[in-house]
This record gives structure tokens, C-alpha cells and sequence, in this order.
């Protein structure tokens, strides 16, 4: 359920938290952004120091060991990997391997990927080849907020699907990667389009691509069409704009793969809502699982008995407060990376996104609650504002993890984009500027 939260933020993520929001509200009556928005890094801190590059390659890499007899069950793609993890090897390729019959438990070959493991268990496992799904390299022009020789930060536009799935090989944020990097393989810290409307997994349960790097000229023509992997470690919808980090090879994939799963990734998003959260600042701590009424959705529900509920925490905090609390803007840092998470949690308060129709931010919904509370000169605006509204109003605006080679802290930031803005100056622009921002963004937003 919903606290008070008490923890602070810590303070380079909060300052530049705040300085994107002054930016923002500088914009206060303008209801169109002259230049496209600028992602910057903290310039204390946004040089990696070069590493020597690791061959990627794992094939054959053999595990025989006996669970402790102290050990507490836990799933066997979890327990290999936490022991071959520091080697380079992420989760998916685990997960492959069991799915091609090469891991054991007790001599016995293993089917599937949850199945679980107890003290005195023995495992044995032989780390497979990877297997491909093909992509091509398409010269699409990408947002690249950082780039060295291990990894990207790119600022990902709404609409933009991360990576090619079945049904949807072309015009992925993967396909512009492929042609930037001229790269055949790579790992992508990202979700696949396969789960945007359909999802299985999470950031906490990690199955992410896997790398073996070449440069285009080492390969064959057939091959150079480029390979990708799929998989999934940091998430965003296809919905969602902002930032997110792709690594270029597989240690990097490995350890940063490792940081998402022990929850030391900065990550803080801004979104708009239909009314206003309450309290205005809270942590919530509610299980998630998909609802059983709708595949596309997941749900979150108070002790729930779902079989399938996992544990979820997020923090908000209500930054400004539109039309008397027809919509907010709120700043969201999670604990957990759930599938849909804020989403679902947004939900649960009552306060849906705004334009998130899969969990009832519709527009009928928005309009609504603005309507009553805002004078009749501006019901024509706002009905014409909520109508172009396509997407979750939800942005990835700050990102922070520590350089996979180098170990520098390495934080980014950047602003939404023009849709997000033009509807966050509409709703400045009619609401009266004595109405309720909180205390401590009063003089920020």
C-alpha cells in the first residue's frame, strides 16, 4: 500500500531532476518548443576511462558445482548465472543453454528455465552458441546522448519499438543501432516489442541479449545483414519516450545486467496523470501480475493470491498540480522494475497516465476531470489538446549507473519531447499561477 516516503533523493539526481523541470517552466507560456530538447550528462562525471576491449565468446564455458546445503531454494537460470555472471555470461545465455538440454541437476537434464534448485542439488551446465534472430543494419537517425567504446545512451523517441520481433522486423530502435555501430551482434539493455502488449517478464528477471561482436568488414555478406539477440534487462515501452543504455559487448552487457538486478541503476521518470495522487508524496509497495481479465495489462493488487504476483515499490512525488487537480505532474522512482510498473501502480492510486488508454487515462476520463475545473474559455483548447494525445504521457528522464569497464559513475538526463511539453504548457497556461505546486518544486517547476 501507499506510505509517506521519507527517503531523499539523492542530490545530483535531484538537482538536475530540478534543473529540467526550470527549463520546462520557462516555457510557461509558449505552447511550442522552438529547438528540439538536449540531453546532457553530469560534467563531473560523464568521461569513461578506456578499458581494454574484451572478446566476447562464451561457448563451452563448463559449470559443475553442488548447491550449499544452506541455500534456500531459488531458480536454476538465477543460480547459474549468479555464478557465471562475473565471467561475462548474462542470464539469456543460461536460459539458452537449458533450453538446448545442456544444464543438469543431479544428473537429470533441465526443461525448463524456472525450474527451481535446493541445497545438495547438483549442477552441471555447458554455456551454449547463441542463436540468432535477424535484423537489419537501416540508417535511421538516432538521439545518442553518449557514446564510447563499450557502450551507447540514446534518448528514444514515443512510438519507437526497441527491438525487431516477429511481425515488426523494421524500423526498431535495433535496426539504427546495428547501422550506427556497424556491428553485427550486440546487447541491448532494453525491452523487446514482443512484450510491449504481451508481457512475461521484467527488469528484475533478467533474460537480455547476448553479444559476440564483430565489425562488418570480419563477416560474411549474409551475416552482415546483422544479428540480433533478443532479450530483456532495462525497459521501456514502445510508448514511452527517454533515456536507455545499450551495451556494445557482452562483459558490459553482463555487469550492467547485474547492476539492473541489484537495483543500484538512477532511474527517474516524469509523467502527467488524470487527477492528483494522494498524499502528494508516497511509496508504494503493491504486487503486480498480470490481470486475468485482459493479457495486455498487468495489475496491481494488495495481498494478492496470484501465483504469479511479484513484489513492486515505487516512489512519486506530485510536482505541480493543474486546473484544481484535474492533472498532475509527477515524478516516479522505482525500486523494482516491473513490467508496466508505474503504469499499473498509476492506476492503483486512481490516477491513471495521461492518454494511457490501456489503463484508463482515456480521453473522455481526462476531459472530465479538466473540464469542470477550468473556466469555459479554455474547454475548447483543452478537448482539442486531449484529442492529439497518442501515448502515455510518461518520459525516462534521468539515468545513472556506474561504467562497466571503468567504474565511474556516469548520470544523464534530458527532457521530454514536444508532445509532452506542448500538453504540460497547455495545462500551465490555463491554470491559474496561485494553484497548488508543492512546497519544495514551487520554485523549480
Amino acid at each position: 500500500m501507499a506510505a509517506a516516503a521519507t527517503a531523499a533523493p539523492p542530490p545530483a539526481v535531484a538537482t538536475a531532476l530540478s534543473a529540467l523541470l526550470r527549463r520546462g517552466a520557462s516555457r510557461r507560456h509558449s505552447l511550442r518548443v522552438s529547438s528540439r530538447p538536449r540531453c546532457v550528462s553530469s560534467d563531473a562525471v560523464a568521461e569513461a576511462e578506456p578499458a581494454p576491449a574484451r572478446r566476447g565468446g562464451h561457448a563451452g564455458t563448463r559449470l559443475e558445482e553442488a548447491v550449499p546445503a544452506a541455500e534456500g531454494r531459488s531458480r536454476v537460470d538465477a543460480w547459474i548465472s549468479a555464478r557465471l555472471g562475473g565471467g561475462g555470461v548474462s542470464r539469456a545465455r543460461v536460459q539458452a543453454s537449458i533450453r538446448a538440454g545442456l544444464v543438469a541437476v543431479n544428473g537429470r537434464p533441465v526443461s525448463k528455465v524456472s525450474q527451481t534448485v535446493k541445497g545438495g542439488d547438483k549442477v552441471s551446465c555447458t554455456v551454449s552458441e547463441l542463436q540468432p534472430l535477424r535484423a537489419e543494419a537501416e540508417d535511421i537517425p538516432l538521439d545518442i546522448v553518449y557514446e564510447d567504446e563499450h557502450l551507447l545512451v540514446v534518448n528514444k523517441p514515443a512510438h519507437m519499438v526497441v527491438h525487431p520481433a516477429p511481425g515488426n522486423a523494421n524500423g526498431t530502435l535495433v535496426n539504427a543501432i546495428l547501422h550506427h555501430c556497424k556491428i553485427s551482434t550486440f546487447t541491448c539493455l532494453a525491452r523487446s516489442p514482443i512484450y510491449d502488449e504481451c508481457p512475461e517478464s521484467s527488469d528484475d528477471d533478467v533474460d537480455v541479449f547476448d553479444v559476440d561482436q564483430f565489425t562488418i568488414g570480419e563477416v560474411s555478406s549474409e551475416v552482415r545483414e546483422a544479428i540480433v539477440r533478443p532479450g530483456i534487462v532495462h525497459r521501456l515501452d514502445k510508448g514511452t519516450s527517454g533515456l536507455l543504455v545499450v551495451a556494445k559487448d557482452e562483459h558490459s552487457h553482463a555487469q550492467l545486467a547485474e547492476q539492473f538486478k541489484l537495483h543500484t541503476i538512477s532511474r527517474v521518470y516524469i509523467s502527467l496523470t488524470c487527477g492528483v495522487p494522494s498524499p502528494n508524496s508516497a511509496r508504494i509497495e503493491v504486487p503486480i501480475s498480470r490481470d486475468p481479465n485482459n493479457r495486455i495489462r498487468m495489475v496491481a493488487a494488495p495481498g494478492s493470491g496470484h501465483r504469479y504476483a511479484k513484489h513492486a515499490a515505487s516512489r512519486y512525488k506530485v510536482r505541480e498540480v493543474f486546473c484544481a487537480g484535474g492533472s498532475a505532474l509527477v515524478e516516479w522512482r522505482l525500486e523494482t522494475g516491473r513490467t508496466h510498473q508505474i503504469r499499473a501502480h498509476a492506476k492503483y492510486l486512481g490516477n491513471p497516465l495521461l492518454g494511457d488508454e490501456t489503463y484508463g487515462g482515456t480521453k473522455s476520463m481526462a476531459l472530465s476531470l479538466l473540464r469542470p475545473r477550468t473556466p469555459s474559455k479554455y474547454h475548447g483548447d483543452l478537448t482539442n489538446l486531449v484529442s492529439k494525445i497518442d501515448r502515455p504521457c510518461l518520459h525516462a528522464a534521468l539515468l545513472g549507473f556506474k561504467h562497466p569497464h571503468s567504474g565511474k559513475v556516469l548520470e544523464f538526463s534530458c527532457p521530454p519531447p514536444d508532445d509532452f511539453t506542448e500538453v504540460l504548457d497547455e495545462l500551465r497556461r490555463v491554470t491559474p499561477t496561485s494553484e497548488g505546486q508543492d512546497s519544495d518544486s514551487a520554485a523549480q517547476v
